[in-house]
């Protein structure tokens, strides 16, 4: 299976959204279901060029700092793309060649046909003149221009953008309001297999703890998984470490938000508006290394955590090897109907001293930024325009975050889904090959990267299109294990939870240009992320805790020597200018 996390994964979640939060839109051109096997291609009397026919098979290159795979696109989605617009997507990711690969390629002055890139570098290549001014033509592109206020947003805030063009298109937009919060789950939260959990008691969990104490209990009843595998309450991953502008190891730092903070380079924003230093003992980030620390002295890390790729930890959640999950879209490698049924679903266990980040609803987009490349023209660009504007529309937009017609779900009477083989992604099922074939992980959307969120309402449903917001996925999944969970809870929802016991933090959605770095700050913050990570691995293995603490130490003193003040003061003062905007939309 390919390296990604899907926007699928999602929707194979437990714990749905309401379909009351889903803000409504209307129909922007290209409706319908998404089916695969209907086959549209690009009109070439639309392009301006007298160069390459559409008829012509067109490659793409597209630089994606989102993907976790690298070459062309294949299988199902890959049919998709061709079949439409006769082109196929080769993806360069540097999350696989290597952070290198970008200063290469924007040496050369050719970065891609279409970039996917963080702030920050997308706005270091819009002052290079790598980036095409797409105002002319995103004007003739009604699915994009049904969110011409966030894009807008987006560019003029652009630094130097005092003409009103449009460079960027941001990702994971929604068309409900930047203040809601549609969702029933928060992107990071404890979930733990409520059979195993009721198994031991149910117990209510009051810190970190007793989390700890209530694992180690599910572990020592459940050493292996059904097929005799060894099996642990943690099974960790090194591969996203330092990337999307965190420093230090990923899956820490998603932990540090289960107490209300985020880490912000090096810098952690605290509950109350505040910045702390990445390497301050009173912050979240020691206090989640340290969990973990404790967890491997209990035996409940995997050992092949600081060494296995994505791959290996996928096959093990898939596998029912992993007893804790912390981000939303794990549970897509275990929940099936099947699973939830009987019991076994993985779902949001609550710690009662903790308090849960969250951003509202993406409206004006996530962060990253859909640009193309300055020297595209002629036949490529009319048809990069043209993919982008499907890649916006309601059929494309069902192609990300449902799947295929027929496949993934099917459409009833009423013109709303229902899901099918919920286990697809998980267990890469073979595709038909009317739809592409191959398996269907295989051919998933390798891009990695939405312009438009699942949250968003689809305006053939009525319902939003990630499909745990749909009624009859609700209804399907009203089973032993939801039932059993609202019942000892109390509450529908995960969210409910959080809301009732006044442990949700909610941060506004805003759209800000933040500043870009110089030579000098990129060269201290890849030492100081190496830095951070290589000792942060070695402290969760550490012997005991004279040795963490020391390893802690020895670290903040090599960061000290790196320029770490230095890259902080600059993190606090962007990030202060995010902050602002976030105080300012409450």
């Amino acid at each position: 299976m390919k390296k990604r996390v899907v926007a699928l994964l999602l929707s194979l979640t437990l714990v749905a959204a309401s379909l009351t939060g889903c803000g409504k839109t209307t129909d922007s051109g290209n409706g319908g279901a998404a089916s695969a096997s209907t086959e549209k291609k690009a009109d070439a009397s639309t392009s301006t060029d007298t160069g390459a026919s559409s008829d012509e098979l067109l490659t793409i290159e597209i630089y994606d700092e989102a993907a976790n795979y690298q070459g062309t696109q294949t299988g199902w989605f890959a049919k998709v793309v061709k079949d439409r617009f006769n082109i196929e997507l080769n993806i360069i990711a540097p999350q696989v060649a290597g952070d290198a690969v970008y200063q290469t390629r924007t040496a050369t002055g050719n970065l891609g046909d279409i970039v996917l890139l963080d702030p920050a570098h997308f706005t270091d290549c819009v002052q290079a003149g790598l980036i095409k001014d797409i105002s002319g033509e995103i004007k003739n592109c009604s699915n994009l221009m049904e969110f011409d206020r966030q894009i807008t947003a987006y560019n003029s805030g652009v630094p130097g953008n005092t003409t009103g063009a449009v460079y960027g298109i941001p990702c994971e937009m929604t068309n409900t309001s930047p203040t809601s919060f549609s969702d029933d789950v928060v992107y990071s939260s404890p979930m733990l297999r409520w059979d195993l959990y009721d198994a031991v008691g149910a117990p209510d969990i009051a810190d970190l703890d007793g989390l700890l104490d209530t694992i180690k209990k599910i572990q020592d009843a459940n050493p292996t998984n059904e097929d005799g595998d060894p099996a642990y309450g943690f099974s960790l991953w090194p591969d996203w470490d330092n990337n999307d502008g965190m420093i230090g190891i990923a899956n820490v730092v998603q932990l540090t938000t289960w107490y209300g903070e985020k880490i912000k380079g090096s810098a952690i924003l605290t509950t109350d508006d505040k910045f702390i230093p990445l390497t301050d003992k009173n912050g979240t980030y020691y206090k989640m290394l340290k969990f973990l620390y404790k967890a491997n002295q209990m035996g409940l890390v995997d050992p092949d955590s600081g060494s296995q790729n994505w791959d290996a930890a996928c096959a093990k959640m898939s596998s029912g090897r992993v007893y804790t999950f912390w981000y939303s879209w794990q549970v897509g490698f275990w929940n099936t109907q099947e699973r939830l049924a009987d019991g076994k679903g993985m779902i949001f266990i609550p710690v009662l001293d903790q308090k849960y980040y969250t951003t509202s609803d993406t409206y004006y987009g996530s962060g990253r930024i859909f640009g193309v490349g300055s020297g595209v023209d002629g036949e490529k660009y009319d048809r990069i325009m043209k993919f982008l504007d499907w890649y916006a529309s309601p059929e494309g937009v069902t192609f990300q975050h449902c799947g295929i017609e027929g496949f993934n779900y099917t459409v009833g009477a009423d013109g709303k889904y229902t899901i099918m083989n919920d286990n697809a992604l998980m267990d890469n099922l073979p595709v038909p090959e009317e739809y592409g074939g191959a398996g269907y992980s295989d051919g998933n959307n390798a891009i990695n990267q939405w312009i438009v969120s699942s949250i968003s309402t689809n305006p053939n449903t009525g319902e939003c299109y990630g499909n745990t917001h749909w009624a009859s996925w609700k209804a399907a999944t009203a089973t032993k294990t939801k039932n059993e969970w609202s019942a000892r809870f109390g509450v529908a929802e995960p969210v409910d939870w959080m809301k009732a016991h006044n442990a949700l933090l909610v941060r506004p959605s805003v759209s800000v240009s933040l500043p870009s770095e110089d030579a000098d700050i990129t060269v201290i913050r890849n030492q100081v992320g190496q830095e951070v990570k290589d000792a942060s691995w070695k402290m969760i293995f550490a012997k005991n805790d004279a040795e963490f603490d020391s390893m802690w130490d020895t670290m903040t003193t090599n960061l000290d020597s790196l320029g770490f003040e230095q890259l902080y003061k600059f993190d606090v003062d962007k990030y202060t200018i995010e902050l602002e905007a976030m105080q300012a939309a409450k």
